[in-house]
């Protein structure tokens, strides 16, 4: 617990909540556990060409009912039949700079751009350098500002000793805690719906 508020780079316009007033609040994957590993899926960017790099367009599938099970086919339009399609690729993506159809395994980089997990009360993003950006939440807390590197977002791992409405941040409940030693989350927690203590 520190009762340093730090800086807020962010100017109250960055890594905030504009509808709640609530800052999004930031901790390295390794202080939550084995719950972010499980839940979280991996976020692959756009699809795009993998000759120019431009943004691809995703192609329409038909759907026929045969009596072993399901076909499921590309339809090409018509302006697209002379094109250069990818060998042993489905046509699931084109490209019409390059005139270019070809599958996914074209259309994706073969590492994530991070992580991300959203189910209608949590959202958050994990960049490649292991911090996550909790961007929406049920609960917050009351946390020092981060360094430049997040402008204007709380760092939970350093808890206020006393709350400071300028730094209250979303951050994970308790139970996202519920594999590592002490059970429970390392800032104390508060609901944001009726802005009490949350016990463990």
């Amino acid at each position: 617990m520190t009762n340093y508020i730090g800086i807020d780079y962010g100017r109250g316009e960055t890594n905030i909540d504009k509808q709640t007033g609530i800052r999004f609040g930031v901790i390295n994957q390794g202080e939550v556990g084995q719950a972010w590993f499980e839940s979280a899926e991996a976020d692959y960017g756009k699809p795009t060409c993998p000759k120019c790099g431009n943004e691809a367009i995703e192609l329409a599938a038909q759907t026929t009912q045969l009596e072993n099970g399901v076909l499921v086919e590309p339809i090409i339009p018509e302006n697209m039949e002379e094109w250069e399609y990818a060998e042993h690729e489905c046509a699931d993506y084109a490209c019409e700079h390059c005139e270019y159809v070809f599958g996914s395994e074209s259309a994706f980089g073969a590492e994530p751009n991070g992580f991300y997990f959203e189910d209608g009360e949590y959202k958050a993003f994990q960049f490649g350098d292991g911090d996550i950006f909790v961007e929406k939440s049920p609960y917050f807390t009351y946390a020092q500002f981060c360094s430049p590197c997040a402008p204007g977002a709380v760092y939970l791992m350093n808890p206020l000793d006393e709350p400071n409405e300028p730094n209250k941040g979303y951050c994970f409940g308790h139970d996202w805690f519920c594999d590592t030693e002490s059970k429970k989350a390392p800032y104390p927690v508060y609901s944001v719906k009726t802005g009490k203590l949350v016990e463990n």
